[in-house]
This record gives C-alpha cells, sequence and structure tokens, in this order.
C-alpha cells in the first residue's frame, strides 16, 4: 500500500490513460491533482486513447515514466487494450469506470464514482488477477493472439458487442442490448461447436452462445459464472443451449434469481442445490480450443474482433496487478 501523506510517496508519480470519449476530464483531472497534493506525489503524466488506438500506444507511453501506478480512466474495451501492454510488467493498474458495462470494475467492487475511484489508485492496495489469452484464427488461416479480463463470447454475446446501436449504448446504457437479444431470441439460431476442455477429449455440441469468462457478474447484478473468480486460475464457460421461448425464460429468471441468491452464504448453499438446467451447462478448466463448422463472430471484453474459424484460450494467472480499496 502507498497511503497518502507518508515519506515512500514523495517522489512517486502516476500515469492518467484517458478515453475522452466516455470521461468528465476536467472533472478526473480536479480529482487526481487533489490526490497527488494529498500524498505528496508529483504530477501525473496524461495520455489520452483514440479511435484507432484504444490504448496499447498510451499505455507504452506510461510505462515509459515509470510511474507508480497506471490510472486508466475509460471502459472494458479501454483497460483489456491497457492490460495488454501492462500484464507482467508488474506495474498496478488502477480502473476509473467510464464505460457501458464496466464489468471489471463491477466484479471487483470499483463503481463508486471519479473521486473514490482515484483516491483508491493513489492510496489502495495492489491485487494481481488473471489474464484470459484468446488465440483466434480466422476463416482463411490467419492467427492473431489477444487478451480479455473480462469474458469472451461466440454467439448472441458476440452479436450484442457488433450489432448494438453505439449511439443508444451512450444514451441508454446496457438497455441498449434488448434489441439484439429479442432478434436472438426469437431466431434461435445455433451453430455447431467442436470443442476440448483441458485434456478431455473433443466432444460436438449445438449452442446458441459460449462464454469463457475470467469472472462472472453482468450489468444489472446478473449473475452468469456462479463460480467464476478473477484470481483463481481457472477459466469458467457456459454453453447457453435454449430451444423456444419458454426455456429462454427459464434460462433468465435462472441468471436474474442466481444473482439474488449469491449476494448472501444461506442464498449460495440454495443456489448450489438448485437443479440444473439443461439449456445451461458449466464447465470450468485451464484451457478451452473450440472450431466452429461455419464461421463465428466473437468478442473480448465488449469488443467485436470479426468471424474465426478457431479459438484457443488459456490464462495467465497473477498476470496483472489491479489497485483495489484496502479492506
Amino acid at each position: 500500500m502507498r497511503g497518502q501523506g507518508s515519506e515512500e510517496t514523495v517522489e512517486h508519480r502516476a500515469a492518467v490513460i484517458v478515453n475522452p470519449v466516455k470521461v468528465d476530464v476536467a472533472r478526473l483531472r480536479s480529482a487526481v491533482t487533489a490526490e497527488e497534493k494529498a500524498g505528496g506525489w508529483r504530477p501525473s503524466a496524461w495520455f489520452e486513447t483514440s479511435r484507432d488506438d484504444p490504448g496499447q500506444t498510451a499505455a507504452r507511453s506510461a510505462l515509459e515514466q515509470d510511474p507508480a501506478v497506471v490510472i486508466v480512466a475509460g471502459g472494458d474495451g479501454t483497460v483489456r487494450a491497457v492490460a495488454e501492454v501492462l500484464q507482467s510488467s508488474g506495474t498496478p493498474v488502477a480502473i476509473v469506470a467510464a464505460g457501458t458495462g464496466n464489468l471489471l470494475s463491477r466484479n471487483l467492487g470499483l463503481m463508486d464514482g471519479i473521486d473514490t475511484a482515484v483516491r483508491t489508485a493513489f492510496t489502495g492496495a495492489d491485487h494481481p488477477i488473471d489474464v484470459g489469452v484468446a488465440e483466434l484464427t480466422d476463416a482463411e488461416g490467419q492467427v492473431t493472439t489477444d487478451v480479455f479480463l473480462v469474458m469472451t463470447g461466440v454467439g448472441l454475446d458476440a452479436r450484442m458487442a457488433t450489432d448494438t446501436n453505439s449511439v443508444l449504448k451512450k444514451r441508454i446504457g446496457w438497455l441498449a442490448y434488448t434489441d439484439p437479444i429479442s432478434r436472438s431470441v426469437f431466431g434461435n439460431k445455433q451453430f455447431s461447436m467442436h470443442f476440448r476442455v483441458g485434456a478431455a477429449k473433443e466432444r460436438s455440441v449445438d449452442a446458441h452462445t459460449v462464454i469463457v469468462g475470467n469472472c462472472g457478474t453482468l450489468t444489472a447484478g446478473i449473475l452468469l459464472l456462479p463460480d467464476a473468480r478473477l484470481d483463481d486460475g481457472l477459466l469458467d464457460v457456459v454453453l447457453l443451449r435454449p430451444k423456444g421461448f419458454w426455456q429462454w425464460l427459464r434460462v433468465g429468471t435462472r441468471l436474474g434469481i442466481g444473482g439474488l441468491l449469491h449476494r448472501t452464504k444461506g442464498g449460495r448453499v440454495a443456489l448450489r442445490a438448485t437443479p440444473d438446467l439443461r439449456a445451461l451447462r458449466y464447465v470450468r478448466a485451464r484451457t478451452l480450443n473450440a472450431r466452429f463448422d461455419e464461421p463465428q463472430s466473437i468478442e473480448l471484453d465488449g469488443d467485436s474482433f470479426g468471424l474465426v474459424s478457431a479459438v484457443a484460450i488459456t490464462l495467465r494467472p497473477g498476470a496483472l496487478i489491479v489497485r483495489v480499496r484496502e479492506r
């Protein structure tokens, strides 16, 4: 921990990476300046993302300043881009949530506004979390490797990232996803997937959606992956295979109730005792390999990454240090 006013922090300096489209920059600068003065830190170095560069260049420039912490103000996509550079660097990342979903911040309990988030950046504790790695093979056989911190999804999850109107997302947040969700539910489009978890044999399944998560809570308190933890070294996989409206309704009800039950110890016990749904299948593993009969859309942390014919997903345990509130 780097406490305010201690001699240890006198020569420290932060770097701030801002998505200017998402953030009230003036308010952020004010909060940062206040914490710098309170803790005796040198003035921070500031960097902005752009439409063509969501954060990687800014992160590399920030690291050149040898900062004590890198503050990232933006949504999950901005944090993901910065983490791509900062993973395994040993430099902690602090998050000022300013996106539509802010799923990483939600799962870390960092949704208390700019002032509290900035205070945590300067005075909080460091906690290592896992970094997901997705090796994507496109229809032409070209392979790229990208990281994720929250989730990667194929099917409905990816179509939401691709098809949701960006203007609506800005105006009404996660409610903008209702249109692609409803179209997908009533269309009930499934795809064939051949997958292998860990060292197990390859299996085949028709699925509507497959999501591989590093953490489990979505917006509106929906608990998609009940056992997912950011620091457990495991991937949590869910296959959604509902057939028709009523099975979709059962899935939606289970996920909504699960989020409520998971908040208490007794609720978690009750949740574990609830019979499994055939339309909602969970798997935990350290690796997942999947290939598709037809190329499918894929998303990483809410951003579309195009069509893939195969994907190999692994984890780098504890590769990113995140600044959290002192407990």
